[in-house]
């Protein structure tokens, strides 16, 4: 790793302050207070300040935050302390503290051959972005800003890299999605919206327990790569000698656990899919799922419709939202339910002029030349099935034009080998989605409960495999087995919480809302560069602070 001036600066300053006996980076710590509270509270708790100039703070009040600015001015140094709830002032004043280096309480220390006042330390090597902890009193500055009066310090964690400058702070997104902690250090408004995406799953579980749900965990790790059309990730279980999945979705164990008395289940996880990569799509991306044992479909749109009213009135949440469409343009869509519905068939029908029930599993060919007879082609169709091409045409004419919050619903049987069929029309399945301005936000259906016709759709699937489309599901045959126990009839559903959670605040990359997003690896130096590198690094900074004595032990550490 490569060192800046100032960074070297600071090493040098750990090492001579632990040579000096004093803990730099500390056990634990207790006694914190929310800075949020102290301000809450602060009236109660108001010196004078020229008290506490003349007589040292009293008071025994103690916290710990971490420093964000320093500045200097003769007998006083002043900065900012920050935690997670807020920040504040803070002040040093020379003659009027004492250094605490965990084992006694000095007002001077030697450190590195020279005398040290406890005010020196703090004004030198208490840096910006160490955590300290304080004890102290609260006063006023003839400007009316609350400010804490140090009467002890001690540091309990040394930064060794600086962070960016102040007015510039985190601004490059690939350091953003590489290093989110500096951007959650630096940016208030990235920090509250993963606040926001905390606040919202914990109001989303609330809801459940409301409802009598069960939360259960299921494997991540799979035989077969069932639960949805996609490509899924595989690797090899050693212990086992044969290949896993990660899951592409959790829906079949859940719905196992339905055979097994579980009557209302959810799972918030992540899921994996080996697709491409764009801001509105990740391979690995957290869901919501839930089974409900006697329900439809319909059951879970009103169910839908609940849990929006009690997260936007629970969050106090403002239903007007501004959500960009997939081309960027911003439009206001209102969240008051209920919710408009839409026939899937009747607008693709509508939109394109194909009647996409027509098409069985092994109608590829024909839909094909009929898609692209309509004017509409994409990349890629030439080796997708039936079921993945009528998906792709509904991306295409009918999804780009719905603004409002809409239910989608009546999909043709090809393509949802997992949903029940209706009994009014066999070429249909229960199933609906809910868009937002054209985003796909969660998906619901009756499930298919029957074992022999849920084999048959396996091996309708697996013939798509066959043909090289590797967004087919694959079969699952504990999944027929479960059901061949009798699976009771029941209603799933699905929500994307990264896609949901950047919607509500308005952000138009799936990464802004995942605190640390997979990203490529960097390119990878040899062994040799960096030992080059690092000797480079060691002897400049060796001749710099004098100490030339050093340089024969770092070339015997290089030559090993």
């Amino acid at each position: 790793m490569e060192y800046s001036k100032e960074s070297l600066d600071r090493q040098k300053k750990i090492a001579d302050m632990k040579t000096a006996w004093i803990i730099c980076y500390a056990n634990k710590f207790e006694g914190k207070q929310d800075i949020k509270n102290i301000i809450l509270n602060s009236e109660k708790n108001l010196k004078d300040v020229n008290e506490l100039m003349q007589n040292w703070a009293n008071e025994n009040f103690k916290t710990a935050w971490r420093i964000i600015s320093s500045r200097w001015m003769w007998k006083l140094t002043f900065g900012k302390l920050r935690d997670q709830s807020s920040d504040i002032q803070i002040c040093f004043m020379r003659d009027k503290v004492v250094f605490n280096t965990w084992k006694e309480k000095i007002s001077e220390i030697e450190i590195a051959w020279e005398t040290k006042s406890a005010y020196k330390i703090a004004e030198k090597f208490c840096q910006v972005w160490d955590y300290i902890w304080v004890i102290w009193d609260l006063f006023l500055t003839k400007h009316w800003e609350l400010t804490i009066f140090v009467k002890e310090f001690q540091i309990l964690s040394k930064a060794v890299r600086p962070l960016p400058e102040k007015f510039h702070w985190v601004t490059d997104r690939e350091t953003i999605y590489r290093q989110r902690y500096l951007d959650l250090i630096t940016n208030q408004e990235s920090y509250d919206r993963f606040l926001f995406r905390s606040n919202f799953i914990k109001t989303l579980r609330k809801f459940y327990e409301k409802n009598d749900f069960i939360e259960i965990e299921t494997p991540v790790l799979w035989n077969s790569a069932s639960g949805a059309a996609a490509q899924p990730f595989s690797t090899h279980h050693n212990d086992f000698g044969e290949d896993f999945f990660l899951r592409i979705a959790p829906e079949t164990a859940l719905k196992k656990a339905t055979v097994g008395r579980f009557e209302r289940v959810f799972e918030i996880g992540k899921n994996y899919r080996n697709e491409g990569s764009d801001p509105s799509h990740m391979q690995e991306f957290t869901a919501c799922e839930h089974y409900v044992a006697y329900w439809n479909f319909e059951d879970n749109m009103k169910f839908t419709e609940d849990m929006f009213d009690f997260i936007f009135d629970e969050m106090w949440l403002d239903r007007n939202l501004k959500i960009k469409d997939k081309q960027g343009i911003e439009k206001i869509v209102n969240l008051k339910t209920p919710f408009e519905r839409i026939d899937y068939i009747a607008w693709v029908k509508e939109k394109s002029g194909i009647d996409v029930t027509k098409y069985w599993a092994w109608d590829e060919k024909n839909l094909r030349a009929d898609i692209i007879a309509s004017g509409h082609k994409w990349e890629g169709m030439e080796n997708q099935a039936t079921a993945t091409m009528i998906d792709y045409l509904y991306k295409k004419v009918l999804r780009p034009s719905i603004i409002w919050p809409a239910f989608v619903y009546n999909y043709p049987k090809t393509m949802q080998p997992l949903a029940r069929a209706s009994d009014k029309d066999e070429n249909i399945v229960e199933q609906f989605q809910l868009l937002l301005n054209g985003w796909e936000v969660l998906k619901a259906y009756s499930e298919l409960v029957d074992p022999k016709v849920q084999q048959e759709k396996f091996d309708e699937q697996s013939w798509a495999i066959e043909m090289w489309d590797e967004e087919a599901t694959t079969w699952d045959d504990d999944f027929v087995l479960a059901m061949e126990y009798a699976m009771p009839c029941q209603s799933g559903w699905g929500m994307w919480i990264d896609r949901i959670v950047s919607l509500l605040t308005n952000q138009e990359n799936l990464r802004d809302v995942v605190l640390f997003p997979t990203m490529k690896s960097e390119k990878k130096k040899s062994e040799k560069e960096i030992k080059t590198e690092r000797f480079n690094k060691l002897k400049e900074a060796v001749e710099e602070f004098g100490a030339e004595s050093a340089m024969e032990k770092l070339n015997k550490v290089y030559n090993k």
